[in-house]
């Protein structure tokens, strides 16, 4: 039946970022397909409530501090996940950060460190150790998220532009490197109303909405699910290396 194909049952998901937003949207989509999962992102008390609305579901859930801009935290969350699961079906990359900056050249360099830390270092040493674990047993999806801004970067995004350009470029290496068992795709997320949207100028954002996206509005958190659940299941067996944009067509 078509609806099987996106079941999840005895699966193990690793979503980082995965106390808030998008990465709690899919995580919880995820456990109401049948997946275990593990909750990864900066604080571990915001993991643990994820994690209670996992395991009011059903499933086993683990939360995990995990820092996205650290080489030795990417190892640590990947041993910790297969010490307790024994396996990884499906890593969600989603940690990322975009902060803002007076001029181009205020930006210091520990700023730019961190963000392309964060958002291109980090997912890199983690699908790295995940894929190849997965590429060596039963194989596995990768999804990457990645940013408008690598298409359409503004002036006010360069170095979070950049690094998720990177994050698109690091999809094609990746599927190459771990297929044919481990398929590796990208979400490409316009902007979308998560905690994030809060400081922004939300009444100057919808009017200008109208005209500049084709849907004439942001995206709400539940709408990522669908790309993320046809990426993680068996519906997407033949997609691989892909970069599926949900940004309501920005004009």
């Amino acid at each position: 039946m078509p609806q099987d194909l996106f079941e999840l049952t005895g699966r193990v998901a690793i979503v980082t970022g995965g106390s808030r937003g998008l990465g709690r949207a899919m995580a919880l989509a995820f456990a109401e397909h049948g997946a275990d999962v593990v909750i990864a992102s900066r604080k571990l008390e915001n993991c643990e409530t994820v994690a209670e609305e996992v395991r009011a579901l059903g499933r086993r859930a683990l939360p995990v501090a995990y820092h996205a801009g650290s080489w030795t935290d990417a190892d640590r969350l990947a041993e910790t996940a297969y010490a307790e699961f024994e396996r990884v079906d499906i890593l969600v990359n989603n940690a990322g950060m975009s902060p803002l900056y007076a001029s181009l050249e205020e930006v210091s360099e520990e700023l730019f460190d961190k963000v392309i830390g964060v958002n291109l270092k980090g997912p890199f040493r983690l699908s790295s150790l995940i894929g190849t674990r997965m590429a060596a047993g039963e194989g596995g999806s990768i999804i990457n998220v990645s940013s408008i801004a690598s298409q359409r970067p503004s002036p006010t995004e360069a170095p979070y532009g950049a690094a998720k350009a990177g994050i698109n470029s690091l999809t094609g290496s990746l599927a190459a490197a771990f297929g044919p068992k481990v398929r590796v795709n990208c979400i490409v997320p316009g902007p979308f109303l998560t905690d994030i949207s809060k400081a922004w100028d939300l009444d100057e954002f919808t009017a200008r909405a109208k005209n500049a996206f084709a849907l004439g509005r942001g995206g709400e958190p539940h709408e990522i699910v669908g790309a993320a659940l046809y990426l993680a299941s068996d519906a997407s067996s033949y997609t691989t290396g892909a970069l599926i944009n949900i940004d309501g067509l920005p004009r």
